[in-house]
């Protein structure tokens, strides 16, 4: 079946004849033509068109049947021209209305979301990421309430997420729509994508959609990296902060050709400066270095086809554990307490789409993607290695049932996993591969209704054969008020080890319950269904925009691999769940420009995530119930930009520790806290920024994170247990650069 489709798509390559045509309009103020942003493009009597972009540029498939193209846009006379043979043309507007004096402008928000689309996704653009330092992806979601972000553990300094109160491994993370941070990379994977390297994110909750696959169940979050065909010329930034962690980013594009672009990102950080301001005798941060380099190259022919190709290489090298740990004298021994994490990772992906010139609805596309990942690293007398190879492939065939009110995606997809684990010298060996083909229908009727619904169909060589359905529902009550449903199914392959990296700092015994099977560590697959709504209200206010975002979700779990760390403080120990498990998540979000150029964000998050361990429904372990948002960011006419956030969060339960001594037991909920970040920013020309920001202005932290810091070696050391901050106050500084 592979091949046929196959070689009908190449049939279809060489068959189609696509030209593109392409364009700028402008006006003429005072003898200058000034690019028109955002103007209106499309064929006489269709609905195929385009947008100008920032510099009132455009690109537009041909129509045999149709040379009529029309140029409109707000407070300008539409214009129609005749196009024969062109393959450029230049549109000047003339204004509808001669005035003295006209000022138009157009603010765009720094989180984009759409009340005509059915699935719930906001879109965070360069300028909402540029409100922190963002230096990776795990620090890119400090100004979205929708992202929790933790420490795993107090050594190791890795950041995770959450969403829907579910953990970082439950949303499915894609990079511009195919798999990128999953298996051994669930966690430290989010530091593998600089944050400068970052376009735009879409963030959705609750189902994904079928073509991406089965193993969605919080969510998703896509990630589109810069690509030729839009990014800047060069692009620089360096940034440092007084933990001694130093970075450097470069983004350079070039033109090969008239249609041919690559790109080249590269990314260095070093830390060489060990701390300890809490003199438990343990470092605040490891340190060590992080390289990574990325090129990619995009073709658009003159006849339509669109190629992409990309290479990927990371290499981690770093050090923690006790301040006097030399790893050369120590490693091995119980002289000190220390840990190496060292990575590297190679990945290539490909990307080949094709529009049918003769019918703008239908195309073809192909995606395939490879991977090597594998650490070697130790935590004090623990060993942990591991590998993972990876193939991924997709095809995608769209067109439509008689009309534009009816459309389909289908196709067929293939994910292939090999993992190597050695834990301590125990083998944690395991194949997995799963084809599978899926279909999703999309209804539209005018602009009031949109329905997609999806299923997709797939085989895993261990689990068996299984059914994942999908469905977003949008209704607009108003124009300016959408309501939108959706619900569907979820399955993964847990990899309870990678996924959990922060107990192997601790001294806790690691216990499997599996049936001894094939299946991956003996457990069953998680399995989860997830329900929301959102309720989505765009609205003026004394001439300025606002918005209300407010929507509810729930996740239950028909069978969930739960990690129990409550029935001895000195075990972790893994299961099939036996009861119930699930979540509820609802958060109410108000945007509003308050005052010209002042925007102000206020969300409100409350959780209820219980999930049965040893026979009792308890509250998820180091998750607050609730959490309070304000974020107030302003730019001003001098090209000034200030941002400040404030994030409350409320008291979350710690998993039991009263077996252990006194002085090493814990409380039973953590306090509340606020956390307060700021930045200001400086602007020259658009070529030039200075910024300084200070995380965590009022030094919070929580008090001695590690548990029996005094004796590493000993039964009762954990550093596992982490509900707050566990760095104080950090202040960096960076620049950037950028030639367009």
């Amino acid at each position: 079946m592979l091949i046929l489709l196959a070689l009908n798509f190449q049939f279809i390559l060489a068959q189609q004849n696509i030209s593109y045509l392409k364009g700028k309009v402008k006006e003429q103020n005072q003898g200058e033509d000034i690019p028109v942003i955002g103007a209106n493009v499309y064929w006489s009597g269709t609905t195929i068109g385009t947008t100008t972009d920032s510099k009132g540029n455009f690109k537009l498939t041909k129509l045999k049947s149709n040379n009529q193209l029309v140029v409109s846009y707000v407070g300008y006379q539409s214009d129609t021209i005749t196009v024969d043979n062109q393959d450029y043309v230049i549109v000047a507007l003339k204004t509808s209305t001669e005035l003295d004096e006209v000022v138009v402008s157009f603010k765009r928000n720094t989180t984009e979301f759409s009340l005509l689309e059915p699935v719930n996704t906001k879109v965070m653009g360069e300028r909402e990421l540029l409100k922190a330092a963002c230096c990776n992806l795990s620090e890119s979601f400090e100004t979205n309430p929708s992202v929790d972000v933790s420490f795993t553990d107090a050594i190791t300094g890795t950041r995770q997420i959450q969403m829907l109160g579910l953990a970082g491994p439950y949303t499915q993370i894609t990079r511009e729509n195919m798999p990128d941070i999953r298996g051994l990379s669930s966690i430290y994977g989010l530091t593998y994508i600089p944050g400068t390297w970052i376009e735009n994110i879409h963030l959705n909750k609750g189902a994904g959609t079928v073509i991406n696959g089965f193993e969605s169940i919080a969510g998703q979050i896509d990630v589109n990296l810069r690509n030729p065909a839009n990014m800047d010329k060069l692009y620089l930034n360096f940034y440092g902060n007084q933990r001694g962690r130093v970075e450097a980013n470069a983004n350079i594009q070039t033109d090969v050709g008239k249609n041919l672009g690559t790109a080249v990102l590269l990314h260095g950080m070093n830390n060489s400066f060990g701390q300890d301001h809490n003199n438990d005798n343990f470092l605040d941060h490891p340190t060590g270095q992080q390289y990574v380099i990325l090129n990619r190259w995009e073709l658009y022919s003159d006849r339509g086809l669109r190629f992409q190709f990309g290479a990927k290489g990371t290499y981690i090298d770093k050090f923690g554990g006790e301040s006097g740990f030399d790893p050369d004298i120590d490693r091995g021994t119980t002289n000190a307490w220390g840990l190496n994490i060292k990575t590297e990772r190679y990945e290539a992906w490909s990307k080949l789409g094709r529009v049918n010139m003769d019918k703008p609805w239908q195309s073809l596309g192909f995606q395939v993607l490879g991977a090597f990942h594998d650490q070697e690293s130790y935590f004090g007398l623990t060993d942990y290695n591991a590998q993972q190879k990876s193939f991924y492939s997709n095809l995608i065939f769209q067109s439509q049932i008689n009309n534009t009110n009816h459309q389909f995606k289908t196709g067929l997809s293939f994910q292939y996993d090999d993992y190597n684990e050695d834990l301590n010298n125990l083998k944690y060996d395991r194949l997995e591969y799963v084809p599978g083909a899926f279909f999703e229908y999309t209804y539209k009727h005018l602009e009031k209704f949109d329905a997609i619904l999806g299923i997709r169909g797939d085989y895993h060589n261990e689990y068996g054969s299984f059914l994942t359905p999908r469905a977003h529902l949008r209704y607009s009550l108003t124009d300016k008020i959408t309501l939108r449903a959706s619900g569907g199914r979820g399955l993964r392959s847990a990899n309870i080890i990678s996924e959990n990296i922060g107990i192997l700092a601790s001294s806790r015994e690691i216990i499997i319950n599996g049936d001894g099977s094939n299946k991956p560590f003996g457990l069953d697959p998680e399995i989860a269904w997830n329900y929301g709504l959102n309720l989505t209200y765009k609205f003026v206010l004394d001439y300025r925009n606002g918005s209300v975002n407010v929507d509810f979700y729930r996740t239950d779990f028909q069978n969930q691999i739960v990690m129990d760390l409550d029935q001895d403080p000195q075990q972790a120990i893994f299961y099939n769940l036996d009861g119930e498990s699930y979540s509820n998540s609802f958060q109410a979000q108000i945007d509003y420009e308050l005052i010209k150029r002042l925007d102000v964000r206020v969300a409100y998050r409350w959780y209820d995530v219980k999930t049965t361990y040893n026979n009792e429904l308890l509250d998820k372990p180091l998750t607050s119930n609730h959490r309070a948002f304000i974020n107030l960011a302003y730019n001003s006419r001098k090209h000034w930009s200030f941002d400040y956030t404030i994030n409350w969060q409320g008291e979350k339960r710690i998993p039991g520790t009263e077996t252990n001594p006194v002085e090493y037991q814990l409380d039973e909920y953590s306090p509340n806290f606020f956390i307060m970040n700021a930045q200001i920013s400086k602007s020259w020309q658009q070529k030039f920024d200075v910024y300084v920001g200070v995380e965590n202005i009022l030094s919070y932290k929580q008090e001695n994170p590690i548990i029996a810091s005094n004796d590493p070696f000993g039964q009762y050391f954990d550093s596992s247990l982490i509900w707050g901050p566990i760095n104080g106050r950090n202040i960096y500084l960076g620049l950037r650069y950028k030639i367009k």
